[in-house]
C-alpha cells in the first residue's frame, strides 16, 4: 500500500470567508472523487484549525500501489478538482511512502 500526504498552503485573499468558501468546495470536491476513481482506496481532508501553523489543508490517500497513485494524479476528475485552487495555491509539499 502507498500513503500519499499533501500539504496545501492558499494565498492570502481578500477575506477569510472567500478563503474558507475555496477550501470546502476543494475539500467537497477531492472527497468526492473516492466513488469516481476506482484506484482510490482512502481519502481524508482536513481544513486546518490551528491559526499558528502555516499549512491551510492536507490530503491523506492511500493507494495499492504506486502505479494506482499515477492513474489517480492523472485521472480527469482528479486533474478537474485540482482546477479549484490552481490558482489561489501558494505552495504545496508532499510525501509519499509505502506501508
Amino acid at each position: 500500500m502507498v500513503k500519499h500526504i499533501v500539504l496545501f498552503k492558499l494565498k492570502e485573499m481578500e477575506s477569510p470567508v472567500v478563503k474558507m468558501e475555496i477550501m470546502k468546495n476543494f475539500k467537497s470536491g477531492l472527497e468526492s472523487l473516492k466513488s469516481k476513481i476506482s484506484v482510490l482506496r482512502y481519502i481524508e481532508v482536513g481544513i486546518n484549525e490551528n491559526p499558528e501553523e502555516s499549512f491551510d489543508i492536507s490530503l491523506i490517500t492511500e493507494f495499492d500501489s504506486m502505479d494506482d497513485m499515477k492513474t489517480y494524479a492523472v485521472h480527469p476528475e482528479h486533474i478537474a478538482v485540482t482546477q479549484i485552487i490552481k490558482d489561489v495555491k501558494e505552495s504545496r509539499s508532499c510525501v509519499d511512502y509505502t506501508f
